[in-house]
């Protein structure tokens, strides 16, 4: 028997086929440049290793803007949100918030004083400081929505936004709490990658110019007059008695020199090692927030659920019946008089909100069951703010779903805006 073919004999007397023999038991050379064949006893090739994957994950964690047209659809969202509750309320934006308010500004001092919130309107007080921030609120809001000078305009976002939702805390109706918690987040994100004007300010100049400089510039003196002019009061401390033991001004003065510090290394060094550590440390945060925020938005559904499953209205199914006869959730009657007398929709509708909200963190294992829940529980939301008179509070849960939207979804939504907007400027030729 020839020793290339066959290896030594089995019991049965049959020869074993040698691994590295063909099947014909002819021997043949090695071709050049070729990896041998693996036999039948070769081991199975393995997959990456941990430290491959950990490395691959780290290199993501810094080197990815993660989530980019998932974060302009959120800043696009809560911008929308906040500014279209500014204008809606504009009329009676001096009862809500100013001079005329029920909860006046003394009840107001006495309560920031016990918890601590932001506001800027007890600096100055009186009426036009009031009109200044309330204005300037709508144009932040709208810097935001249209991604125009971000790095500002979601800063004076936040300071708006906790300014007048602090003025009176009693006002809301859910969506200003998200509101709130998503104008902090949006200042450590990347969101204007995609969507924005920033972006095309960007190509076509390559750089952001001097009114991004002068902006900075006018904010910083702002914040120093108002630090150290005594104005501030108690709201921009250095240190707080509770956790994390940090006040306004850190976070304030931290923005403004990363602001300064990252515009002058972009002049001074664009392609230096110091802008590379710079851009890595902003995607970090970056992508950091953007967890914080999809955990947030799970956090919200979570307890949503299991507190209702614990109430008895939601555990017998009729917890959607009294809202729709309460004349404060009934902008249509008619419309939550027919929901209200249909039984059996009721019911289905009251477990059916249990179910989604306790489900929701689960279908984030599966991407598929997940976009189906994402697109009923954004249905939900229209028909709450249609039939409940909730606008703020659904479009606040809208825009928060967004982080969750696929990106596929959203470059078609895209597309498909694009194209509309390109229908609508289009000029006829002339004769």
């Amino acid at each position: 028997m020839n020793a290339v073919s066959a290896r030594d004999p089995r019991p049965d007397g049959a020869a074993v086929p040698d691994a590295a023999a063909p099947a014909d038991g002819v021997p043949r050379q090695a071709v050049a440049g070729q990896p041998p064949v693996p036999g039948p006893d070769a081991p199975a090739p393995r997959g990456p290793r941990a430290t491959e994957l950990i490395g691959r994950a780290v290199g993501a964690f810094t080197g990815r803007v993660l989530g980019r047209h998932q974060a302009a659809a959120v800043r696009i969202g809560f911008g929308l949100v906040w500014l279209a509750y500014l204008l809606r309320e504009w009329p009676n934006r001096r009862v809500l918030y100013g001079d005329r308010s029920p909860w006046s500004m003394e009840l107001a001092d006495r309560l920031l004083g016990d918890d601590g919130a932001f506001t800027v309107l007890p600096w100055f007080g009186g009426r036009p400081w009031f009109e200044l921030v309330y204005h300037l609120a709508v144009l932040a809001a709208l810097g935001v929505l249209l991604g125009w000078r971000t790095r500002a305009s979601t800063v004076l976002f936040l300071v708006t936004v906790l300014s007048l939702q602090n003025r009176d805390v009693f006002l809301g109706d859910g969506g200003d709490n998200v509101v709130h918690l998503m104008a902090v987040y949006l200042v450590f994100t990347r969101c204007a990658e995609v969507w924005s004007l920033d972006v095309r300010r960007a190509r076509r100049t390559g750089r952001g110019g001097p009114g991004g400089v002068a902006l900075w510039a006018v904010l910083g003196a702002v914040l120093a007059v108002c630090q150290f002019g005594g104005f501030a009061g108690g709201n921009l401390t250095w240190t707080s008695p509770d956790f994390p033991h940090l006040g306004w001004s850190p976070l304030f003065w931290g923005l403004w020199a990363v602001a300064g510090v990252w515009w002058t290394v972009g002049r001074l060094r664009p392609d230096g090692e110091l802008r590379a550590v710079l851009d890595a440390l902003a995607t970090m945060v970056h992508n950091c927030a953007m967890l914080v925020i999809a955990v947030e938005v799970v956090l919200i559904y979570a307890t949503a659920g299991w507190y209702k499953v614990q109430g008895s209205r939601w555990q017998d199914g009729t917890a959607l019946y009294y809202p729709v006869h309460l004349d404060y959730f009934t902008p249509w009657p008619g419309l939550s008089a027919l929901v209200g007398s249909a039984l059996l929709p009721v019911f289905l509708i009251s477990y059916g909100t249990v179910v989604l909200q306790v489900a929701f963190p689960f279908t984030l294992l599966d991407r598929r069951v997940k976009n189906v829940l994402l697109a009923v529980m954004m249905l939900e939301h229209i028909g709450i703010a249609v039939v409940l008179g909730l606008p703020v509070f659904s479009l606040a849960m809208i825009a928060a779903d967004a982080v969750f939207l696929p990106t596929g979804a959203l470059l078609w939504a895209a597309s498909r805006v694009r194209r509309i907007r390109t229908r609508l400027i289009r000029r006829e030729p002339g004769p």
